[in-house]
């Protein structure tokens, strides 16, 4: 059970292989990835900032949610901070559990939670200048399902 927060670019693929090798007694693995998107076109980059200590403990305490609710037997958080570039990998979680339904639910469950909760700050830098991310209220609204 990890959580990992850091500036540094990571392989998603060769993470979800260490993961796996690593899930004694899982029959289901599911990994989800999310990349820097340029919704609105012009996107020059994807400012990320959190504060060291505060945001890996609430990361972990979504992770530990998680895990009491589901029969996991492991749960791994991946996210970056810092300047990225659209097309970029951001952050990933993946979940392994005896049962595929457990492991979807819970990937689910901490990207809809990371996605409200987590404490990371998005600052859009564009053609047109350089402007906060606001809450969205579909993420918001995501939640009501658990």
């Amino acid at each position: 059970m990890t959580v990992r927060v850091h500036s540094d670019a990571f392989d998603p693929g060769a993470e979800v292989n260490a993961f796996t090798a690593a899930a004694d007694g899982a029959g289901a693995v599911v990994s989800f990835s999310g990349l820097v998107r340029d919704v609105a076109g012009g996107l020059q980059a994807m400012e990320i900032e959190h504060y060291p200590g505060m945001t890996e403990k609430a990361l972990a305490e979504i992770r530990d949610a998680a895990v009491r609710r589901w029969r996991l037997t492991g749960a791994l958080i991946v996210h970056r901070h810092g300047v990225l570039a659209p097309g970029e990998v951001i952050m990933m979680v993946a979940t392994a559990a005896r049962h595929r339904r457990d492991a979807f639910e819970a990937a689910e469950f901490l990207m809809d939670y990371l996605k409200s909760r987590a404490p990371f700050w998005k600052k859009e830098r564009t053609d047109a200048g350089a402007a906060w991310v606001a809450a969205r209220d579909d993420d918001e609204d995501a939640l009501s399902r658990w």
